[in-house]
């Protein structure tokens, strides 16, 4: 007779993963507000759509992951952080095209399901959608043994919002001349990792403490990526921004370029703010030349901002009465 097999044996417990899912399911709901039709359950995300507050309506969407971060939560055992990553660069992503959030979508992979992970991921996709005001009205959970070694893991995410069609942020009516604004960044966000893991592993442990950064390795590769919503949401009530580019992959000057019309060019003046120390300690250890550098990290600016510099001082007065920090870091100017 042959012997059996179950899909547990194979590796998938949906016993174990259902579980789970009902114990989150109620934090899940914390995020809701009164457009979400429907529980997590069904086949799908149910949202009404604000169709009366709108007369041109225009949905902008954006999917991302965490990247090889993912890597340092799982060597540090702590994965209550990479929610939140996911959750805010999804969210700047859509803001800075001038889109207001409606809701999120989360996708989990794994080799073997672990349920206390699982709890502190949704912890921090809630905590992060909470603290957006963006309902978390579905995902998926998926259990690949054969994929993922045990105890590795990936994150996905999904992100809708709207934006009035004439109030769309699409860089179109920049012109050389205008100035860069730059916000700062906590950190390497959620880019450049593989680079600096090789380079910080290689001569640190997770745990260790570096005075430069008067913290621990790991907790700083950890910290969490800023929403930079909230600030966009008032720089463009009270300013016309003509541009915004939020500095992921590719790092300031790449990602600028992409809001860019045809013929200009960012300029940045590279010494105007201040870098913070993980970035000169990735350098120095691993003597990364310094283009790559700029093309790799966000160099401790998370958001530029673009603008014609008639409006420079009002907005320094504005983020200085917020206690945001905001400096001038370049201009746009014609290309060769």
């Amino acid at each position: 007779m042959k012997k059996s097999m179950t899909y547990k044996q194979a590796g998938v417990d949906i016993e174990e993963a259902n579980k789970s899912l009902q114990q989150v399911k109620k934090n899940i709901s914390e995020t809701h507000n009164a457009r979400v039709l429907k529980n997590i359950g069904a086949f799908g995300g149910f949202y009404e759509f604000p169709a009366g507050d709108f007369k041109q309506p225009v949905l902008i969407a954006s999917t991302d992951g965490v990247g090889t971060k993912l890597l340092v939560a799982m060597r540090m055992n702590k994965h209550d952080t990479v929610g939140q990553d996911l959750v805010n660069h999804c969210l700047n992503d859509i803001a800075v095209c001038g889109a207001k959030p409606l809701f999120f979508l989360d996708y989990f992979g794994c080799g073997k399901f672990d349920a206390q992970v699982f709890q502190q991921i949704i912890t921090g996709f809630v905590k992060a959608c909470k603290d957006a005001n963006l309902p978390l009205i579905g995902g998926e959970t998926a259990e690949m043994p054969d994929l993922y070694q045990p105890g590795e893991y990936d994150l996905a995410g999904t992100i809708v919002g709207v934006v009035e069609r004439n109030q769309i942020i699409d860089g179109q009516s920049i012109t050389s001349g205008d100035i860069m604004l730059g916000v700062p960044s906590n950190g390497l966000h959620t880019n450049g990792y593989s680079l600096a893991r090789k380079i910080l592993f290689s001569k640190y442990q997770p745990d260790d403490y570096e005075e430069l950064l008067n913290n621990k390795i790991g907790d700083e590769l950890l910290k969490v990526h800023l929403n930079y919503f909230p600030i966009i949401e008032q720089l463009v009530q009270k300013f016309p921004v003509k541009g915004l580019a939020h500095i992921t992959g590719g790092g300031l000057v790449e990602n600028t370029l992409r809001v860019l019309p045809d013929g200009l060019i960012p300029q940045f003046d590279w010494g105007s703010w201040s870098i913070p120390p993980i970035f000169t300690l990735i350098e120095n250890i691993g003597s990364v030349p310094q283009e790559d550098m700029r093309r790799t990290f966000n160099l401790g600016i998370g958001l530029v901002v673009i603008i014609d510099d008639q409006y420079l001082q009002g907005i320094l007065s504005f983020a200085k009465n917020l206690k945001i920090k905001i400096s001038e870091v370049g201009k746009i100017v014609k290309s060769h």
